[in-house]
């Protein structure tokens, strides 16, 4: 239930909405926000990311996200007892794989356009089907298998493996969804006992540690390469933020902590069959941004792509909820991002 919704009740019509509709609605908006959050961090992110190190802006914002998730979310959902867990390990093998599935993501962005990156990223739910039945011995039907193949020939039209306009960079969004997909196989049953604002905080602990050892290893520039700017991003040497820039980088980790608190919140409150539609408002949203921001308009072939994966996505999504099947509730894209 949402902590606050025993202080109203919701009227629709002149009708009060039960407590379960209302976590419904509850849910879905939260999952809303959350891709805004996250879709402006991406932004904002790749805004900085010719001239910042990418395990510094992470750093920075994974300090921010970690103190909003103790000093605010947590007081919310007990306080400190909320972190105890008998997962540690699980938790720890699941923010870890979102670290390897960010930072795949976020090195994309360097190199090709936002909206591009997040549609690719969105190859995840087919993943996952096709995945089930490998790991989980779940049984898939042909719309579903069918809906896999429409994916993940989506996922080809973008990447464009034979074409003139081929980029390897694509192929790190892709490498993320993989990521992601794999964590979910771990991490099936996780929300039905941890807290949201312990799935949020230890993935930024995760985050927390791992670019602090990058920059312990390579933080003084010794592997960057100025002639790749996916390598340079990845390598180059830690620098002192201007006023302005750490402002934004701020801004990050505030979007990170409120974007892992509310997907979490949102999938702990609500089916994930009614939920996960709404992730794909991310897509609409990264194009207004890649747009906006960077003049990055997808191209036709691009916009046959997207189609093809938020299609074949939103199917799988559509038939899950028809036979009544659990979506894992850790099915936030990672984008716990």
């Amino acid at each position: 239930m949402h902590p606050n919704i025993s202080l109203f009740e919701p009227m629709i019509s002149g009708k009060s909405i039960s407590l379960d509709n209302a976590d419904r609605l509850w849910g879905m908006a939260a999952v809303v926000a959350a891709q805004f959050f996250f879709t402006t961090q991406d932004m904002m992110i790749k805004w900085l990311s010719g001239e910042y190190a990418l395990h510094q802006i992470v750093l920075i914002r994974a300090v921010v996200g970690t103190l909003l998730i103790l000093l605010v979310f947590l007081p919310l959902e007990g306080g400190i007892s909320a972190l105890r867990t008998q997962r540690l390990g699980m938790h720890l093998m699941r923010g870890f794989g979102i670290v390897i599935a960010n930072l795949a993501y976020f090195t994309s962005l360097i190199s090709i356009p936002l909206g591009e990156a997040t549609a690719i990223f969105f190859i995840a739910p087919v993943l996952i089907t096709a995945l089930s039945v490998v790991m989980l011995g779940e049984k898939v039907g042909l719309y579903r298998w069918f809906a896999v193949l429409i994916g993940l020939i989506g996922v080809m039209i973008m990447i464009r493996p034979k074409g003139d306009v081929f980029n390897a960079a694509a192929l790190l969004p892709l490498i993320a969804a993989l990521a992601y997909a794999l964590v979910h196989m771990m991490t099936r049953k996780m929300g039905k006992t941890e807290k949201a604002s312990a799935m949020a905080f230890y993935i930024q602990l995760n985050f927390v540690v791992v670019s602090s050892v990058i920059g312990l290893v390579c933080g003084d520039g010794k592997w960057a390469d100025p002639s790749s700017p996916t390598l340079d991003f990845l390598f180059r040497a830690w620098v002192i933020p201007s006023w302005q820039h750490l402002l934004i980088m701020f801004g990050i980790g505030l979007l990170t902590g409120l974007g892992a608190y509310f997907i979490s919140q949102g999938y702990r409150i609500c089916e994930a069959g009614a939920a996960a539609p709404f992730e794909y408002v991310a897509l609409p949203m990264a194009i207004f941004w890649s747009i906006s921001f960077f003049g990055e308009w997808p191209d036709p072939i691009s916009w046959l792509g997207i189609l093809f994966i938020a299609g074949a996505g939103l199917f799988i999504f559509y038939q899950e909820s028809k036979r009544g099947s659990e979506i894992a509730s850790d099915r936030p894209m990672p984008r716990n991002r």
